[in-house]
């Protein structure tokens, strides 16, 4: 059994009531997706910016895994050509 190990590293940057979070995923391979995500607190709202950061990192991860996916989807594709309805 061979085991890997692929990394995430999320980026996180606040200014004022804006949060943006950066998603990277790299491979033992060193290839790199790389997902983004975003929140913005109400003005309304209590400042707590540890729900800001948890948004924006969960966004980013989801972007992430859609992207990751895309890029299995396209390597299918190349490997057994596009698919026949």
């Amino acid at each position: 059994m061979e085991a890997k190990q692929w990394n995430v590293q999320i980026f996180i940057t606040e200014n004022g009531d804006d949060t943006e979070a950066r998603a990277v995923l790299t491979t033992e391979g060193s290839e790199s997706v790389t997902g983004r995500g975003r929140a913005r607190r109400n003005p309304m709202d209590r400042p707590v910016p540890e729900i800001g950061d948890e948004l924006a990192a969960s966004r980013a991860l989801e972007d992430l895994a859609i992207r990751l996916h895309d890029v299995a989807a396209d390597d299918i594709v190349d490997l057994t050509g596009p698919v026949r309805t």
